[in-house]
């Protein structure tokens, strides 16, 4: 008698409450769906505005020699917005993901303005930067336009950014993934796992649909024996160490410029200069713009240019960055990453193309400290062969890492090894 109670009384709080699990359900999926639309169409439109101007500058090498008037239109813009000359950009829409501040509507075109400036002038940057930013203001604003609370303000948001990450990328699941872990390292919102998920999936489908290409590379990964994976081990605290470099050359790049040229526009057109200048000393166009494409030699064929190429692309994109140019630090990560595997990994006995795969996921833990978001990344960009490799070079290069951090709101709620004995703020 006392069971049957028991399983009447479960039964009946059961039906009372899934009424409102499917209302609730229901509701996320229509605005997740609407989301990944939406972000998905105006992701895909920046991709290929992106494309056009890298096509433009790679067939007019003379737009090089704009870069510094681009750097001038760039503050032009942010300054004609009411923004500061240091604007934080990608570290304001982590805020809002973790603290619930607001990302105002009017950086999405900002961003996407200026990115495209700095990619058709030459400028060393990525696009994720825009891509959580243009995610996250135009998530934001369909959640106030749709009057919701800040909490589902804040899952709106996110889906924005997961959607736009997804639709540049190809990589709906790491797109969600990277969106929970990146706020709050050790924290994770899981009820907001289904609806980031569908909005990544619809802007995937809707970026395919409009012509967007997948970054889908060809690795051929060995086993996961023993000392494969002990090589695989010593490549991810290699990364790890480069990792914390490429933060520090990032930020202090920020700090140098701001502290010796105040004005924001001269701190640009100098900066401008400076790259001009360093790309006619390299002789080379291999480190303007993003650089995926040797990301995919290195990856493909085993091959690099240069053996320093990782450290002239930290230079670049230090200098890119620290001069108020916009973009992202993602795809550099990834360029950074793949050369340095590339160089090292025959060093320590792996195949070239697979330690430069293995170099771009463990470069990219070390530098967002994104452990699932990184292994997942392994395998959505190069297939299931290597999925265990992947994992120990990501969790070997997020605990190496220490507190190093991209972006400097980004928040580490658990210490990741015991001599850390406070959560604190990532470097």
């Amino acid at each position: 008698m006392k069971t049957n109670r028991i399983f009447l009384e479960e039964a009946q709080h059961f039906n009372a409450r899934a009424p409102k699990y499917l209302a609730a359900m229901t509701k996320w999926w229509l605005l997740a769906v609407g989301a990944g639309l939406v972000c998905g169409g105006v992701g895909a439109a920046f991709y290929h505005c992106i494309r056009v101007a890298t096509g433009l500058r790679e067939a007019h090498p003379w737009l090089l020699y704009l870069l510094p008037l681009a750097g001038l239109a760039i503050m032009a813009l942010y300054s004609a917005a009411g923004y500061r000359q240091d604007h934080p950009g990608t570290n304001l829409v982590l805020n809002g993901l973790r603290r619930g501040d607001r990302v105002p509507l009017r950086m999405m075109p900002l961003i996407f303005v200026s990115t495209v400036l700095t990619h058709l002038c030459g400028g060393s940057a990525g696009r994720e930067g825009a891509a959580l930013q243009i995610g996250g203001s135009l998530g934001g604003r369909l959640a106030v336009w749709l009057g919701l609370g800040p909490m589902n303000q804040r899952t709106l948001a996110a889906c924005g950014m997961s959607a736009v990450f997804s639709a540049l990328f190809g990589t709906p699941l790491t797109a969600t993934l990277f969106v929970l872990e990146v706020a709050e390292v050790g924290t994770i919102h899981y009820s907001a796992m289904l609806p980031c998920l569908i909005s990544a999936l619809v802007a995937h489908w809707v970026a395919g649909a409009a012509g967007v290409g997948s970054e889908a590379m060809a690795v051929q990964a060995p086993q996961a024996e023993p000392a494969t994976a002990m090589q695989v081990l010593l490549l991810g605290v290699l990364c790890a160490m480069l990792s914390y470099c490429f933060c520090f050359v990032l930020h202090l790049a920020d700090h140098l410029g701001q502290a010796a040229v105040r004005n924001g526009y001269l701190r640009a057109m100098a900066g401008g200069v400076l790259l001009v200048a360093m790309t006619l000393v390299c002789a080379t166009r291999d480190y303007n713009g993003a650089g995926m494409e040797i990301v995919a030699l290195a990856v493909e064929e085993g091959q690099l240019h240069l053996p320093a190429a990782f450290l002239l692309k930290i230079l670049f994109t230090a200098v890119t960055l620290g001069a108020g140019y916009k973009g992202g630090e993602i795809v550099p990560t990834f360029f950074v990453g793949a050369t340095f595997g590339c160089l090292v990994g025959p060093l320590l006995g792996l195949e070239p193309g697979f330690a430069a795969a293995v170099g771009l996921v463990a470069l990219f833990c070390g530098v967002v400290n994104c452990p699932f978001a990184s292994v997942v990344l392994g395998l959505e960009l190069f297939g299931q062969e290597g999925l265990l490799l992947y994992a120990v070079a990501a969790a070997t290069s997020y605990i190496v890492s220490g507190g190093c951090s991209l972006y400097t709101s980004q928040k580490l709620d658990y210490a990741k090894l015991e001599i850390e004995q406070n959560p604190h703020e990532l470097d």
